[in-house]
């Protein structure tokens, strides 16, 4: 057992306890800044407590960056996107005040589903992502799914008898992300345990779906009338629908690439 003496200690084998007893309590982040805060407490005017605090801040402040990044990748998500890489300038439709709201999470810690609405190309699975991702950060646990792809999920645990083990995992996370809704017309079967999904999660946990097709083009998705105005309403009641639009953005950033650069050739030319 090592013991720490607290006075007659020389600066050297302090530095090698302090060291020492940072790997055995697991402290990283105090590892490898004691050294440099404390030669620059005295210059700084920092008092004991002061320099304790500022110890103990920055570990936690670690701590909770990678707690972050560990929810994020636990996610699931396709690709990394943020809000503050969004284009407002470019979609109009979309309110950025109306976002950064959204950003703070709230709507996640009161349980409120996220319907995103629109042509592929306007942002709305860029934002589904960038605001999943800002729930991560914020500390809630977030799955991401394409819709397709929890469908099959859920027929297959159907089929092995693990339905309700399935079903249970996705009740679960705090936000569950739905991608890509509405791109293929789901069968009686797939609708019902996509149903019972959103049942497990209603006023419970949140989620937010992102879909090509407008809410009243929902039957083409959801075949069985009763079965989708009960799914529409799961996914609507109480919380925000934003509609980003029907006029893709990337096209027509693509499309003013290519007449820059065919002005540039004949400029040039």
């Amino acid at each position: 057992m090592t013991t720490y003496h607290r006075r007659g200690i020389t600066e050297e084998a302090a530095e090698a306890s302090i060291y020492q007893a940072c790997q055995r309590l697991r402290l990283p982040t105090i590892r490898s800044t004691f050294v440099e805060l404390a030669a620059t407490a005295p210059r700084d005017q920092m008092s004991y407590l002061g320099f304790l605090a500022e110890l103990l801040m920055s570990e936690c402040d670690y701590r909770d960056r990678k707690a972050s990044e560990r929810r994020i990748k636990a996610a699931g998500f396709p690709r990394q996107k943020s809000l503050r890489e969004f284009d407002f300038e470019a979609n109009p439709n979309i309110d950025p005040a109306t976002i950064n709201t959204l950003a703070t999470s709230d709507w996640v810690r009161k349980h409120l589903p996220l319907c995103l609405i629109g042509d592929s190309g306007t942002g709305k699975s860029h934002l589904l992502i960038a605001l999943g991702t800002e729930a991560a950060m914020a500390g809630f646990r977030v799955r991401y799914t394409l819709a397709a792809k929890l469908v099959n999920e859920l027929v297959e645990a159907a089929d092995e008898k693990m339905l309700t083990k399935t079903i249970a995992r996705y009740g679960r996370v705090d936000l569950l992300c739905v991608d890509e809704l509405g791109y293929i017309e789901l069968d009686r079967r797939g609708a019902e345990l996509l149903f019972q999904v959103l049942t497990e999660r209603e006023e419970t946990n949140s989620i937010a779906i992102a879909s090509n097709e407008s809410l009243s083009g929902w039957t083409k998705t959801f075949t069985e009338p009763r079965l989708c105005a009960a799914i529409v309403d799961r996914l609507t009641y109480g919380g925000n629908i934003i509609e980003t639009g029907t006029e893709s953005y990337r096209l027509a950033r693509t499309r003013a690439r290519t007449e820059a650069s065919t002005a540039e050739k004949a400029a040039t030319g």
